[in-house]
């Protein structure tokens, strides 16, 4: 069965059999679009997967600074931390909530034309920062603007890529691409931590902007919509896929998907895991993991240093973690995550020193380790429950990943400021650790075969393990 077939019908679609519906479809080779022709020895595909990959890198540079800069803008501002972590919150919090629209976007308009728009706005945002002199400024730059274009280039980016130029393979590029954030964050944070040091933070802002700029040559000359802009069938495909119309009525699927899916026991159980998952993260130890260290009086260097090697076994632990959902029951492996990490936030008060020892990299390591391994098995779970409306349905889920990180961001801070450290909110943190790994064990597996059925089908599928 083609491709062509199994595409559900989209509002106002003509009918088979009428003129407007044997009429070639928008890509499909029409007089002076390319012809379906073989591919080359390496498939157009990687470098479309290559170009995505350093696309995401790049963007990823500004997700390393927020938590470099709080404590130089609050010594040359003396803005509060909370202040400064409201702006990272709002940032956070438009990075998931722009996510589930981001694909209808690109369905829209396309790949090549959001992606690139979104990092000059990821620039612009940036640059303008140099210029900031009021506390309002720091939240529209950096919240409004980084954030709206961060979020148009989530998973979601990766999500699209992945599904129009590949039929094979698709698991590996996922999670190369999934990765590719953590990469990021290990090339530019010892580099920013350095300039913010040494030169400042307005030079570690304007690096930020240009390393967004630097990429938009590359996805605009590089990068293809669809695999039928250049002739060819999708990777691991001999059949010749027409590129389809610009979707239109998508943001209302994903209204309306969300609307059926918050109806459903696991959505609430899995957008609630995923939020904690956020908040003992990105909102967490992305962003105050470095001024933590830096009050016990580890240098900004050192301690950003920490922060990238946990870049580094995110990688290793992603890609493990898809090993074993394939394996093992999801909803157990996600227990064992959220319990392992609250057990090391509960131990990370003790560990902080002025010095890097033994017990921190083990720390580390460890974290590392569970940075985003949840997310195969939040994914398989909710191809599990909701079926072909999974990957929307993700988006909401991640979108309720980056509220909690956005709460936490926010709240840390506060919690420095009254509290005159950080040790409260490790504590909380492990505790909220502890309720995510019991809420993953009151999702029930669902009967019969994995998928099917959409969101509607697993309405009160929530039970005690």
């Amino acid at each position: 069965m083609t491709q062509t077939s199994n595409a559900r019908k989209a509002p106002g679609a003509p009918e088979p059999g009428t003129p407007e519906f044997d009429a070639p479809e928008s890509g499909a080779p029409e007089p002076g679009a390319p012809a379906p022709r073989r591919p080359g020895r390496v498939h157009r595909a990687w470098f479309v997967a290559a170009v995505t990959f350093v696309t995401i890198i790049g963007a990823a540079a500004f997700r390393s600074l927020p938590g470099i800069l709080i404590d130089p803008l609050h010594d040359e501002f003396d803005w509060s931390r909370g202040t400064i972590g409201l702006a990272v919150s709002v940032n956070l919090a438009l990075y998931g909530i722009t996510a589930p629209f981001a694909a209808a976007l690109m369905d829209r308009f396309g790949i090549r034309r959001v992606v690139a728009v979104a990092l000059a706005v990821i620039a612009a945002g940036s640059g303008l920062t140099v210029f900031m002199t009021a506390a309002w400024q720091l939240i529209l730059y950096w919240g409004l603007l980084v954030g709206l274009g961060s979020g148009s280039m989530a998973l979601a980016f990766a999500a699209t890529v992945t599904n129009r130029w590949f039929t094979e393979r698709r698991g590996l590029v996922t999670g190369i691409l999934t990765a590719a954030s953590a990469s990021g964050q290990l090339i530019f944070l010892p580099l920013l931590s350095w300039l913010v040091e040494h030169h400042g933070w307005r030079p570690a802002a304007v690096t930020v902007a240009l390393a967004a700029l630097a990429v938009v040559p590359f996805v605009w000359l590089l990068l293809r919509d669809h695999p039928a802009d250049v002739g060819l069938a999708p990777y691991g495909s001999d059949e010749f896929v027409p590129k389809p119309p610009p979707a239109r009525g998508a943001a209302r699927r994903a209204v309306t998907v969300l609307l059926s899916a918050a109806r459903t026991g696991p959505f609430w159980l899995l957008a609630g895991t995923f939020a904690i998952c956020g908040a003992s993260t990105n909102g967490l130890i992305q962003t105050h993991f470095v001024p933590a260290s830096h009050d016990h009086g580890m240098p900004v260097t050192a301690a950003a240093g920490l922060l990238a090697v946990i870049g580094v076994f995110d990688v290793i632990g992603t890609i493990a973690s898809g090993w074993f959902t394939d394996r093992f029951e999801a909803r157990r492996l996600l227990a064992v995550y959220y319990a392992l990490r609250g057990v090391s936030l509960l131990f990370l008060p003790m560990l902080l020193a002025p010095s890097v020892h033994p017990p921190m990299v083990f720390f580390i390591v460890f974290y590392g380790l569970d940075w985003v391994a949840t997310v195969p098995p939040t994914i398989a779970l909710c191809r599990e429950h909701y079926g072909e409306d999974s990957a929307i349905v993700f988006g909401w889920v991640l979108a309720s990943h980056q509220v909690g990180a956005a709460v936490v961001a926010y709240a840390g801070g506060v919690a420095r400021d009254v509290f005159g450290s950080y040790d409260v909110v490790w504590y909380a943190s492990g505790g909220l650790c502890a309720a995510a790994a019991l809420m993953a064990l009151v999702i029930r597996k669902r009967g019969g075969a994995g998928g099917s059925g959409g969101a509607g089908g697993s309405r009160g599928e929530v039970a005690a393990a």
